[in-house]
């Protein structure tokens, strides 16, 4: 077949490259794209590329605050269009959340129409809502117009865009920022424009202040939504020195006297993003599903003002005990994290409190600068063109004589009166009616003032000390435009002291019935309704090859113990049993129990006991109840046992109890005070029992005055008690002696 021939469009070079460098390279341009122009706020003015081309294009259609409004769709029609070439329903969602009073602590954008709501619901189709800018977007975009900050081609190279805000707005901190760029999110909460404003004019005062005296201002976030803010001093301080932390945010909440000794709890204020309609249904979910029985109902009677309504399934109730259990099953409290992430001058890095605001504090001056010469540039424009008039009024005859006789006008003006080029075409271009006696006034008193204003633009530039002084004259000017009495500049979020950690009842997360539990030897378990009888239990269905382990009477609110034969100790709560209709569940699924290991024990746990743990080697030590319990499905290893060797006893110990019987696989017994028992946390233990050959099969504790009683053969039921154990008595760790005549030939005290 003939060979086509080459397209001349196509390239004749192939660039051989290793395709991990140049997949890195190519990663690498979208990474610090993602973090520059999409996901990380300017530190400038807090604001992300999405949000800084929808004010602009807001502010390009003169959608100020004392206009009319605007439908959405035009705005995000014009920001796709010439500036943002993104899907138009993100944007959109932008635009929806800079007019959410409940998202923002300071509106950019003032919304007519449905903008959504705290329930969750969503904003209404750009075609239906309308829209204009705020105050606070007006001070943000101000000096925009005086060549303050540097402007950029758009994407397509038709338009102009600002890279930057130069406005006196702190907007970073006040209304905040999140979002998640490639290898790095930022997460920044909304705080009180009022003590962000009063820590700049201190760092204006004082540049070297540290991070404490800027904490006398701003002492924590401040949510549109209000609430608690539940954190220590010290945590809070650490956060904004290191930039990075979390804030306890809680619910606002208080009790009602219902009369007749009863009451309710009403939630005004619920943590920030946390929306009510899905934090209805955690409350709800609670009850329908038993997990907290001492909240009886939930209701909703929010209008204008958050309202939820909880009901006590008692007037014994406490409701701290209620409140504290809600704060850990539901949103009512959330972490709200820190991690100021920003970008300065294009690039990202995390910074404390101090230096955002000092940094913001520079980029001020900065614009203050910039403006001041852009004022004195215009100004000096002027001033050559009045000097150029006010020439011509004291020369008027002459001027009038050489403009009507003269060829060329403008050069002999410029010869005759010394004048520029630019006072020359400003005299030539002059109307009649300015040759008024009263027009020279006005001019006279215009270049006085300008050459004034001049004077201090020159003196501003020339000196910091002017320029701070300026900036704190604007700071407070916006300081009283947001004042602690306005309605936005009102602090919402209380700081409250840290709480103290309280243990909340089990009987308040699980309502108290009784239970038989039952296990078989195979590991299925299951919990039967109420305290069955126990001699029954041999009556259950039970697997093919499988029968009766363990069967004893609890309540939901206990916690179970499982003891494997490795010697970790597991926690099993009654209610998340199986019922007792079927076989059970394999207990396998409900904790990480190791391959090959076997079901010791297990039990009711009791908080004031402590027990006798004992392996297969004869080593064994007390241990208080309370070091079985376990929080992880991976429970908690209590007893080490030796290489070759198991747990094998797991018993009570009475508190009267003060001896420990131990036998031996060799059949002999040994008796020893209790007071050679080590208690320990977890270990190998001690010896117990020495041995020639086997190892322990039993051992247990009692009390020396009552005797040793064991179970005699043949089924009959009957027990022995051996009063006299003189015989055996001796010290730990001793061979021991064949037991009384009679003892159960299977070496076992009883159970």
């Amino acid at each position: 077949m003939a060979s086509l021939p080459p397209d001349e469009a196509t390239p004749t070079t192939i660039l051989d490259a290793p395709f991990a460098a140049a997949l890195g390279d190519r990663y690498l341009v979208y990474a610090l794209s993602t973090i520059t122009a999409r996901s990380l706020p300017d530190l400038r003015d807090g604001l992300k590329p999405v949000h800084r081309r929808l004010l602009w294009a807001m502010r390009l259609l003169r959608l100020n605050p004392d206009q009319a409004y605007k439908k959405c769709a035009r705005v995000v029609g014009d920001v796709i269009g010439k500036y943002h070439p993104h899907g138009d329903a993100s944007v959109y969602d932008a635009m929806v959340r800079l007019a959410q009073d409940f998202a923002l602590r300071v509106p950019l954008v003032d919304g007519q129409g449905n903008f959504g709501n705290i329930d969750g619901d969503n904003a209404a189709a750009m075609r239906y809502t309308e829209a204009r800018l705020t105050d606070a977007a007006i001070r943000l975009m101000d000096g925009l117009d005086e060549e303050s900050v540097p402007f950029r081609a758009t994407y397509n190279g038709e338009e102009e865009e600002p890279e930057v805000f130069p406005g006196l707005f702190p907007n970073l901190l006040v209304n905040g920022a999140s979002g998640i760029a490639v290898g790095m999110a930022t997460s920044i909460p909304p705080h009180n424009p009022v003590e962000v404003v009063d820590a700049a004019l201190h760092l204006l005062e004082q540049p070297d202040a540290d991070e404490a005296a800027v904490l006398q201002f701003v002492t924590g976030p401040d949510f549109p939504t209000g609430g608690v803010l539940v954190e220590s001093p010290a945590s809070i301080a650490e956060s904004y020195a290191t930039g990075r932390g979390s804030f306890r945010l809680r619910a606002r909440w208080a009790v009602e006297d219902q009369g007749r000794g009863t009451w309710t709890i009403v939630i005004s204020e619920i943590p920030y993003q946390v929306l009510k309609g899905k934090l209805i249904e955690q409350l709800a979910a609670l009850i329908t599903e038993k997990k907290l029985p001492i909240l009886a109902d939930v209701a909703d009677e929010s209008d204008e003002q958050l309202r939820i309504v909880l009901t006590p399934r008692s007037r014994n109730v406490e409701a701290d005990v209620l409140m504290e259990s809600l704060f850990k099953l539901t949103d009512l409290e959330v972490r709200v994290p820190l991690n100021m992430n920003v970008l300065d001058h294009g690039r990202p890095g995390v910074l404390g409190l101090k230096a955002v605001i000092a940094k913001w504090l520079a980029h001020q001056r900065e614009v203050l600068l910039a403006r001041s010469r852009y004022r004195l540039g215009r100004i000096e424009a002027r001033l050559e063109v009045l000097g150029g008039l006010l020439k011509a009024y004291l020369n008027l005859d002459e001027v009038i004589r050489i403009i009507r006789e003269a060829d060329d006008a403008k050069a002999e003006l410029k010869a005759a009166f010394d004048l520029t080029d630019v006072q020359a075409e400003a005299i030539l271009n002059m109307r009649l009616r300015s040759l008024r006696k009263l027009e020279e006034i006005e001019i006279t008193r215009e270049n006085k003032a300008l050459t004034a204003e001049a004077s201090e633009l020159k003196a501003l530039i020339a000196s910091p000390e002017k320029q701070t002084a300026r900036l704190a004259a604007d700071l407070g000017t916006l300081r009283t435009a947001y004042g602690p009495t306005t309605a936005l500049g009102r602090r919402r979020t209380s700081i409250a002291a840290a709480p103290q950690v309280r243990d909340v009842p089990i009987e308040a997360m699980i309502e108290k019935e009784p239970i038989t539990v039952i296990c078989s030897a195979k590991g299925w378990i299951r919990a039967m309704k109420g305290h069955s009888d126990l001699s029954s239990a041999e009556a259950l269905k039970f697997k093919e090859g499988d029968g009766p382990a363990w069967a004893f009477h609890a309540q939901t609110t206990d916690r179970l113990v499982l003891a494997a034969s490795d010697g970790r100790f597991y926690t099993l709560m009654p209610d998340r049993l199986p019922g007792g209709r079927g076989l059970g569940e394999p207990v396998r699924l409900m904790i990480d129990l190791a391959e090959g290991t076997d079901i010791v024990a297990l039990f009711a746990h009791r908080p004031d006991g402590r027990l006798l743990l004992a392996a297969s080697d004869g080593r064994g030590f007390q241990v208080d109840a309370g070091e079985l319990l376990a929080e992880t499905r991976k429970g908690r290893q209590v007893m080490s046992p030796r290489t070759g060797a198991t747990l094998k006893v797991v018993r009570w110990i009475d508190a009267a109890d003060d001896m420990v019987a131990v036998i031996g696989e060799n059949r002999k017994l040994l008796v020893f005070p209790i007071t050679e028992l080590p208690q320990l946390q977890k270990g190998q233990g001690v010896a117990l029992q020495k041995y020639k050959d086997g190892g322990m099969a039993d051992a247990r504790t009692f009390v020396m005055a009552d005797g040793l009683t064991w179970p005699m053969g043949g089924g009959s039921g009957r027990m022995r008690t051996e009063s006299d154990l003189t015989f055996w008595k001796g010290a730990r760790a001793s061979a021991g002696r064949m037991p009384p005549t009679g003892f159960p030939r299977d070496n076992r005290f009883t159970p």
